[in-house]
């Protein structure tokens, strides 16, 4: 194709060094019942939604017809009916208003469906990972496929069917559009009709086709700005026409989708057509709930706390992720990266917090964001420690981490991987909540997840007990009074605190913050803070903490905390084009140890 950069498969994205990955929504494999099925039952993703192929669907215990002109879904009391021209219909159960469901599309001779149509239907997911569906094992196996709809057009006897008629209508205009959002390509193509007919979508490796039977039009092939080929191709008989659109688009994401007055096919291509910067948010696409606002180089993203509420989401220790990638693991709609880190050991410098176990030990000096479990945020320098209660009293421990230091009790949140203790060192194992040691074991020893492992010298610390059900618990002193840590569930420090009740509050003195080093340099900045009662991600073009700090006090924001900013520097939006997600910053930001996301709350909720 002429003067068109090579296409970039936005599922499949392999980018620079500097992002370590952004994979958009992908083909996922199914499991039923903990059972990973067969490559074919995989999901694939069609038009940016993810979906399945139909005869995989009893299966999961849904009666199915698989008849492109005649989908009939059925699960216990709830049925979703698709015929072209009428779009999907709802049996036993009320579509929600908001609900827009893709057309069936065949692909590879096999009918796919969305996976939103299975969730309406009332299938219930076990396991949404990024690389898995597990449903639950259905009760029983349909054992029949489903006859006619009752309410589609009738096709005669069964021995002689006679031919389908469709409705007659004229390809009147084709219209072609292209807009550039940073290096993003959306194009879209217009089919303008004369009247409604139905159509059929097969994608190909290069491209799709969407066949209109019952339509006439001029051939015609033409290459457009984009590089991309379409053709037009008349054929059927006299009596029956039909036409085929093909578009070739050597890759991207396209959406197919029909509107009224006048009748239009219109087909959305979105591609990335360079890796060099990210592609932005799509501010007419935001998802119900998500605010966005602009005020010179200051870009805020405000949540609904009805709807999302922050959390804490880490990567394994020692590890960073992209944002967009925990972002998706948690299953969010946004994030923006956390607190600082060590680039070499990508472990956290200050307090982590998730679920109310500290996983990072804290600098007891730096400003913190909490989370409650219902959502609420808190800001302010807590001084958190384990303190250890049992028969001998109290004692708090040390630290927090897998480094062994022999003369200091330390704490660490069991991953399967990382080991803790050494030769001569004890660790005691307690599972969250518990009141007695589960676990006692000697030397080296790999905690399991979610473990607290506490391990000592015991001729430094004789009182501790030393035996599996000995009684001792733990909890999570704030040591502070300055918002109401003891019901906070997530949190994390960096610093420096940017605004306090709508004033600016930086005082790079109190957090021991070197304002000559590189970390108060003029930067691309980020932070978190409230927005009246919405919890809102800030990001700053350029500039300073001061001029952040400024910036965000004019903007009406109520209190907000810098996140570690510079290279790091990521507010990330699942709300892009196609499914790619979009990005307030404009320069890869680094991988990071951790992130804030924002989740449904339904989601969100921490027991």
């Amino acid at each position: 194709m002429r003067g068109k950069l090579p296409r970039v498969n936005s599922g499949r994205l392999v980018w620079t060094a500097v992002l370590a990955l952004l994979a958009g929504a992908g083909a996922r494999s199914v499991a039923i019942g903990g059972v990973v099925q067969a490559a074919a039952v995989e999901s694939k993703v069609l038009g940016g939604s993810e979906a399945l192929a139909v005869w995989t669907l009893p299966r999961l215990g849904v009666a199915v017809r698989n008849d492109p002109q005649d989908v009939r879904l059925l699960y216990g009391g709830r049925e979703l009916r698709f015929t072209p021209g009428r779009g999907w219909r709802a049996v036993g159960f009320t579509l929600p208003a908001e609900t827009r469901l893709g057309t069936p599309e065949l692909v590879g001779g096999s009918l796919y469906v969305p996976l939103a149509a299975v969730r309406l239907l009332g299938v219930r997911v076990v396991v949404d990972a990024p690389d898995l569906l597990d449903f639950a094992a259905p009760a029983a196996i349909p054992p029949e496929t489903l006859p006619p709809s009752p309410d589609a057009p009738s096709t005669g006897s069964a021995s002689a069917p006679p031919p389908v008629a469709f409705p007659s209508a004229h390809l009147d205009t084709v219209r072609v559009s292209r807009t550039m959002y940073r290096t993003v390509e959306v194009q879209r193509v217009v089919l303008e009709l004369s009247g409604q007919v139905p159509h059929e979508v097969v994608r190909e490796s290069g491209g799709l086709r969407v066949i209109l039977p019952g339509v006439r039009a001029t051939p015609s092939r033409q290459t457009l700005a984009s590089g991309d080929i379409l053709s037009i191709e008349a054929g059927g008989q006299q009596n029956r026409p039909q036409t085929t659109v093909q578009l070739y688009t050597g890759g991207g994401t396209s959406e197919i989708f029909t509107l009224e007055n006048p009748y239009r096919v219109v087909i959305d291509t979105t591609t990335l057509l360079s890796r060099s910067v990210p592609p932005p948010i799509n501010t007419e696409a935001l998802p119900e709930g998500v605010s966005y606002r602009v005020q010179g180089g200051l870009h805020l993203l405000s949540f609904d706390p009805a709807r999302f509420q922050p959390r804490v989401v880490t990567a394994p220790l020692g590890t960073a992720r992209d944002v967009a990638s925990l972002v998706r693991e948690a299953g969010g709609v946004a994030g923006v990266n956390g607190g600082y880190f060590d680039p070499v050991s990508r472990l956290p410098v200050d307090l982590v917090a998730v679920g109310g176990l500290m996983t990072a030990p804290s600098l007891e000096k730096r400003a913190t964001i909490g989370f409650t479990a219902q959502g609420s945020t808190v800001f302010g320098y807590p001084r958190p420690r384990y303190v250890l209660q049992g028969s001998f009293g109290s004692v708090t421990v040390n630290t927090v981490g897998t480094r062994v230091r022999r003369e200091l009790l330390t704490a660490f949140v069991g991953d399967g991987r990382n080991a803790v203790g050494d030769t001569g060192l004890t660790t005691l194992y307690l599972t969250p909540g518990a009141s007695t040691v589960s676990r006692v074991t000697t030397g080296r020893n790999v905690p399991p997840p979610g473990t607290l492992a506490l391990t000592f010298d015991p001729a430094r610390f004789p009182q501790l007990p030393r035996t599996a059900g000995a009684p001792l618990t733990t909890t999570l002193n704030w040591q502070a009074e300055d918002a109401p840590w003891n019901e906070v569930q997530d949190a994390l420090s960096a610093g420096p605190l940017l605004v306090q009740g709508g004033r600016v509050a930086l005082n790079p003195r109190r957090e021991a913050f070197n304002t000559l080093s590189s970390v108060w340099r003029p930067t691309r900045q980020v932070a978190f803070g409230m927005l009246g009662e919405k919890p809102t991600i800030a990001y700053l073009e350029h500039g300073t903490p001061e001029a952040f700090a400024a910036a965000l006090a004019a903007a009406g924001v109520r209190d907000a905390v810098r996140l570690d900013s510079g290279s790091s520097a990521t507010a990330y939006l699942t709300a892009g084009y196609g499914d790619l997600g979009g990005y307030l910053n404009t320069v890869w930001g680094q991988p990071v140890p951790n992130a804030i996301v924002l989740v449904p709350k339904v989601l969100g909720a921490r027991k």
